[in-house]
């Protein structure tokens, strides 16, 4: 079963009109809702995270979430269950690391209890004042496809990792020129000045979303709920010489923000890169000329059995 499958059964089941985004605009309330899970052996090895990036990291990857609506992110709640060896130094440090990431985003509360292996779990909640918030569903034919950043760069930085494992930053053995690779896995940073600008700015429907699953998944994802083909050319997509063009695709946990705008609403914003546009045909992505309405043999699967 894959995660895909598994969430339009909750949707369908629950026959909710909120389930679909990464995140639930409660537009009654003017908030925006979201929760994420970390579990160990699963998104995380202790062999080579400290507590703090830990929780740096567990904080950021929420954030990012509630920027990839637009809405600006306020609060926080962290649930941890933790095995019995796990002591006081990582219950500080790992708070410390949350809160470095949080900045101005307050830490309000939260859950603890026992369990075989570290899982996490973060809701974050964000505020759509001043700000209008996006959809997967709202990219239309015309529409620029634009992204913050590098792509790559964690993917790049995890296979060092399993390479070379140690809770040390850097390591002689993992190169001085891989630090960037590895900073970029275990402290991803959300874009919340990209997200500002657009959301702040934008005054017509737009689709945004983070790359947390993947820059080719992100796109099929906004090309399916929108009905329509997003045309993409690698040679445009930020990265480093040293990330293939595979990982800029498939790798993941970039944390970088994919959006689809008017081509005239650009000239409001900065720090964006164009990698393609959206097209109206068949719901998927085409990259560099070649059709795909399916990728998910590309993708990561967390059910899968390895």
């Amino acid at each position: 079963m894959k995660e895909k499958e598994l969430i339009q059964i909750i949707k369908t089941t629950l026959n909710s009109e909120y389930i679909g985004d990464d995140c639930a605009y409660l537009k009654d309330l003017g908030i925006v809702i979201t929760q994420d899970s970390l579990v160990e052996d699963i998104h995380f090895k202790m062999d080579y995270i400290t507590p703090f990036q830990l929780g740096f990291k567990s904080v950021m990857v929420n954030i990012s979430d509630i920027c990839a609506s637009g809405a600006k992110p306020l609060y926080l709640t962290i649930s941890l269950s933790l095995p019995k060896h796990i002591d006081d130094e990582f219950i500080k440090n790992f708070y410390e690391g949350a809160k470095e990431a949080a900045q101005d985003v307050k830490i309000v509360g939260g859950d603890l209890t026992g369990s075989e292996k570290i899982f996490i779990s973060v809701t974050a909640l964000g505020t759509d004042k001043g700000r209008k918030i996006s959809s997967r569903a709202n990219a239309k034919a015309g529409y620029k496809i634009i992204v913050s950043g590098e792509h790559g760069n964690s993917a790049k930085g995890l296979e060092v990792l399993l390479k070379h494992p140690s809770p040390v930053f850097q390591t002689p053995s993992r190169g001085e020129g891989n630090k960037k690779f590895i900073q970029a896995h275990l402290m991803p940073v959300a874009q919340r000045e990209f997200s500002k600008q657009i959301a702040e700015n934008i005054n017509c429907n737009y689709a945004m979303m983070d790359t947390s699953d993947g820059l080719a998944d992100a796109l099929i994802q906004i090309a399916k709920a929108s009905n329509v083909t997003l045309s993409t050319d690698t040679s445009k997509i930020p990265h480093d010489p040293a990330v293939s063009i595979n990982t800029v695709l498939y790798g993941g946990e970039d944390y970088q923000l994919v959006a689809c705008v008017p081509e005239n609403f650009l000239k409001k914003i900065s720090d964006y890169t164009i990698i393609g546009e959206v097209k109206n045909g068949n719901s998927g992505i085409e990259i560099d000329g070649i059709f795909y309405s399916d990728i998910d043999d590309k993708l990561y699967n967390h059910f899968e059995e390895k």
